[in-house]
């Protein structure tokens, strides 16, 4: 029998709800989990803080969509207000409004992991039979060359002009129109994110989708968890409530709210953490980036927003690591990402139509001296993240901006203007010393994340993480976590199919301790 999608909004009583498996969080993990664990037969009810957004929604006006699908309405930041943080907000999760960029978890860090946190079952020949069913279920392919839209294709010219490893991208897009708004959710359902896809998968296999929905804590007794406890609100009228609650009576609860929303609700429930690890060693990938102004049109609002990288300094020896990715612009994003002001500010906004845009994308978490953030509670319960700005990662962001403002100017840019407050404008490549002067310590250099991991990391020691391999916690063996959250450094690469695969994992091997407990 077929399942069903319930508005909190619309709720005009209290709920009350008996299941087998309860997901809070519907994004990549959150999706993927009930996709499986409702084939095989088990009752699940999915919960999402969101709303019940479809491609009718995504109206491709900046003012409207991000307040509608983003976090904090796209204002979420770290404490300090150093970092900004894109992290999705809506049914589907960030899989609605990520640039679809399908990145399988590099071989390199699977092994630190085994190494460092002796995660040895977590190989690539154990992952790829997941890897590969999640591919094919999200039509992932390789950008073919005429897809390389203007402001990649700057990113693409560069690296060749400077003998720098570069690729094709992967994405997860089935008849793409190429309008370049996939940060907004995709008008055509052309891009392949859980809403259309492996949400739909578990709606069909009798799972049920609640909206609306704020999840408090989960209910602890006999250590095990017995409920998760909510209340129903209208998400784009600033989480108004309606006034009616939700409890959802589960065998088994799977927390996938993405990091820094599953460390902060494990944190309000107050569950065990004898070695204080909720929240802590979360990662960000933060992001700066360099805009080149060319003389030629780029047009970089339309066009697959991402199809080529450099991964030329993704393990540098000398310091952290970065990767090289190209960005959308548009108009409202544009304006709140420069750091111009004035006349500057203005000039830079006429010229939008021919500016490209390079991110240096950091590679946060593999060194000891990169303890990453840290996920608390402001008095309200709301989360709060603290993230450090270290030596290391200020060395990193120069060579970052460097690199891009490099490979700007080798793909024909005029002039590139960089992040910092104010930003520096480089006209030629004997003025790159002058970098070495820009101010790179919090608020002095604009950055943001769209890749947010960690905060309860999987390991094998109890003592160093919260879940183990299969994604359960240490202490409550009903209870798992099943999203980016559970990542124990950043990758190097966009996250989302690292999440994809990791869940699948272990959702398939819950699903089959789930049947057999049920069976005996």
């Amino acid at each position: 029998m077929a399942g069903t999608v319930l508005e909190g909004r619309s709720l005009t009583q209290n709920a009350r709800l008996r299941c087998d498996v309860c997901i809070v969080g519907s994004g990549a993990g959150g999706a993927t989990a009930a996709r499986v664990l409702a084939r095989a037969g088990l009752s699940v009810v999915v919960l999402e803080a969101g709303g019940n957004n479809r491609k009718d929604h995504f109206t491709m006006q900046e003012h409207e969509v991000y307040p509608l699908l983003y976090q904090e309405a796209m204002r979420r930041a770290t404490a300090d207000l150093s970092i900004g943080i894109l992290q999705g907000r809506t049914l589907g999760g960030g899989t609605v409004v990520n640039w679809t960029t399908s990145f399988r978890t590099p071989e390199h860090v699977l092994e630190h992991w085994r190494d460092r946190y002796g995660l040895t079952a977590l190989t690539p020949a154990a992952l790829e039979p997941h890897f590969a069913e999640m591919e094919g279920r999200l039509g992932v392919y390789e950008v073919p060359d005429e897809q390389i839209n203007a402001n990649n294709r700057k990113l693409w010219e560069g690296a060749g002009a400077l003998g720098w490893e570069r690729t094709r991208l992967r994405r997860n897009v089935r008849g793409c129109r190429q309008i370049g708004y996939c940060g907004m959710g995709c008008p055509f359902d052309a891009k392949q994110s859980a809403l259309v896809t492996l949400l739909p998968d578990a709606l069909a296999a009798g799972a049920t989708v609640v909206t609306d929905c704020d999840i408090r804590r989960l209910r602890l007794a006999g250590g095990r968890v017995t409920a998760v406890e909510g209340h129903f609100h209208h998400p784009e009228a600033g989480d108004r409530g309606t006034g009616f609650d939700l409890v959802v009576e589960a065998e088994i609860c799977i927390v996938a709210g993405g990091a820094i929303n599953s460390p902060a609700l494990l944190l309000r429930s107050e569950l065990p953490d004898p070695h204080d690890r909720l929240g802590r060693r979360t990662f960000l990938h933060p992001v700066a980036a360099a805009i080149g102004h060319f003389a030629d049109a780029i047009s970089p609002w339309s066009g697959v927003p991402q199809s080529v990288s450099c991964h030329h300094f993704v393990r540098r020896p000398e310091g952290m690591g970065f990767f090289l990715e190209a960005a959308p612009l548009h108009p409202v994003l544009f304006a709140g990402a420069i750091t111009a002001h004035g006349a500057q500010h203005r000039e830079a906004m006429e010229h939008l139509g021919h500016t490209a845009a390079s991110l240096a994308i950091l590679v946060d978490g593999f060194d000891p001296s990169e303890p990453g953030g840290t996920v608390t509670l402001h008095d309200d319960g709301a989360p709060r993240l603290d993230y450090p700005h270290t030596p290391r990662l200020q060395e990193g962001i120069r060579a970052g901006i460097e690199a891009s403002t490099r490979l700007l100017l080798a793909a024909g840019a005029t002039r590139v203007l960089t992040p910092h407050e104010p930003p520096v404008s480089i006209t030629r490549e004997t003025e790159l010393p002058r970098l070495a002067f820009a101010p790179t310590g919090p608020n002095l250099v604009r950055l943001f994340s769209a890749h947010q991991m960690g905060g309860c990391g999987m390991g094998a020691d109890p003592a160093e993480s919260v879940v183990n391999s299969d994604l359960c916690h240490h202490s409550i063996p009903n209870l798992y976590v099943m999203d980016g959250a559970v990542l124990p450094t950043s990758l190097g690469v966009n996250p989302q199919f690292t999440i994809y695969g990791l869940v699948h994992r272990a959702a398939t091997q819950l699903a089959l301790r789930a049947n057999a407990v049920k069976m005996d």
